[in-house]
């Protein structure tokens, strides 16, 4: 690192590096009491020994916060929600306002400053995944805090389709924005 580099811009630039790697980043093995893979009813593997949870945050100025997913993850390349493996005992909104705080920097940690609207969950019998369905009360600047995000955006909710979504995200996107208008 050079003098003029800060640790902060070092850090970004090596999670931009492995988010547009098709290999795992180095050093990260599994490392919470939810991490590991999984089996579906659906016959598909999942990500989540406890199941998994995202947050769909809603800012009315500027709409939906996108996670541009790393290469090396599962359908690496396509948009999402930030989300991720829920800790054994971790409720499903617990789990989404961390995992949204540890890859994008908002909430809050403590999920302050939002307001949790609905919850939607894709039950597979033996693993689900749970949306959470969240507004801003106050503006978020997301930030890349890990090498699981190529990019995350504010996108307009009228955009959403535009972007080549995660299968997960695209089948569920119409029943969760039908469950988020009447919060408009």
């Amino acid at each position: 690192m050079s003098s003029s580099e800060s640790p902060d811009r070092e850090a970004a630039e090596q999670n931009a590096q492995a988010a547009n790697s098709t290999r795992l980043p180095a050093g990260r093995p599994p490392r919470r009491s939810g991490d590991g893979w999984t089996w579906g009813s659906d016959g598909r593997k999942h990500w989540g020994l406890n199941g998994a949870a995202g947050l769909m945050l809603l800012d009315p100025e500027q709409g939906i916060l996108m996670q541009h997913r790393a290469l090396w993850s599962v359908e690496g390349g396509t948009w999402g929600f930030p989300g991720g493996a829920r800790d054994l005992g971790e409720s499903a909104i617990d789990a989404a306002i961390r995992e949204s705080w540890e890859e994008a920097g908002v909430p809050d940690p403590d999920g302050e400053g939002i307001e949790i609207l609905e919850t939607h969950v894709l039950d597979l019998g033996d693993w689900s995944y749970t949306t959470v369905i969240a507004r801003t009360l106050r503006h978020f600047d997301p930030v890349i805090n890990d090498p699981e995000s190529i990019q995350l955006s504010w996108v307009p909710i009228e955009s959403l389709d535009d972007y080549e979504l995660h299968s997960g995200v695209a089948s569920a996107l119409p029943r969760l924005l039908e469950m988020l208008r009447p919060h408009l």
